[in-house]
């Protein structure tokens, strides 16, 4: 489908996001002109290093550009949201991510979504817990970037020991919500129960292009997040053959419902070893780790 002639005033906290510029990339092969304005000064994910006069400027930045051509503004994570809808005279849509809605934000976001022209969310469960009109669209995954590999090439290029298992946890630790004392304390446990040396690659600020062979070169993927609204990491796995296991989050469930080997655990028992398909069991045969049943493979999303 495409949408000729529209123009989209993109509002986001960094540019640089990756989920974003794949939005952006899926909407102007459909025919969709992108603007984008970030919020001034420098963004580090789960941290508050913008002052409210970075907001201020951006909320001046918002109303200027609302005066020329645009068909609608579009606000990328509940932080901006109030900022759209300054743009008084252009309709708006607000996308909320996750965090946006069950963290800090969440009342925000919330309040803004109520007086959005459209809103959209990650997974049926922020639909659900948002409650009110909203379109479930999650961010899609670059399929032909992220697909299986050789696993000891891409160790080799890594230069990961082929001698032990690996578990990785593409996050950044110093966020809260992403819970990595508790993946720490899974792994942990993991190495008590099986036999073999078991790595915890943790994984973060190397280029996007990269994490294709860090998803092939790893014998499980693990997710300790609090809350997530449609984790992207997850479904990159999947399209690389990687098993997953997961807390209960976002639409994780979702994702891995008859994916084999691959689960989700609410408890630290379920994620080490009490699940057939748990951290433990995963790794006891790591060669035969090629999943069984749906993939993870989803499309870009289409026009908003």
């Amino acid at each position: 489908m495409r949408c000729e002639s529209m123009r989209v005033l993109q509002l986001v906290p960094s540019a640089g996001s990756t989920a974003y510029r794949g939005q952006v990339r899926a909407l102007r092969r459909r025919g969709v002109d992108c603007a984008t304005l970030a919020v001034p000064g420098s963004h580090v994910p789960g941290e508050q290093t913008r002052s409210v006069l970075d907001y201020l400027r951006h909320l001046g930045q918002t109303v200027r550009a609302s005066l020329r051509e645009f068909d609608l503004v579009h606000a990328n994570q509940g932080v901006v949201a109030p900022t759209a809808l300054a743009a008084v005279g252009l309709p708006t849509v607000v996308s909320l991510w996750g965090t946006d809605l069950y963290g800090p934000l969440g009342p925000v976001s919330r309040g803004c979504a109520r007086v959005a022209d459209a809103v959209v969310v990650m997974s049926r469960r922020m639909a659900a817990d948002l409650g009110g009109d909203c379109r479930v669209i999650p961010h899609g995954v670059d399929t032909e970037q992220f697909r299986p590999l050789d696993r000891r090439l891409a160790r080799r290029e890594l230069g990961w020991d082929d001698g032990r298992l690996h578990v990785l946890y593409p996050y950044d630790t110093a966020r809260p919500v992403k819970n990595f004392p508790r993946a720490e304390r899974i792994v942990g446990s993991v190495a008590d129960r099986i036999s073999g040396e078991i790595a915890l690659n943790v994984v973060t600020g190397v280029p996007h292009e990269r994490m294709p062979a860090y998803m092939n070169a790893a014998d499980a993927l693990l997710l300790t997040s609090a809350h997530e609204g449609s984790p992207n990491a997850v479904k990159e796995a999947l399209a690389c053959n990687l098993p997953v296991v997961s807390t209960p989050v976002g639409d994780v469930p979702e994702r891995l419902a008859g994916v084999r080997p691959s689960a989700t655990a609410a408890t630290d028992e379920g994620l080490v070893a009490s699940d057939p398909r748990s951290v433990g069991e995963v790794l006891k045969d790591p060669p035969q780790r090629r999943l069984r049943g749906p993939s993870g493979r989803s499309e870009a999303p289409a026009c908003v």
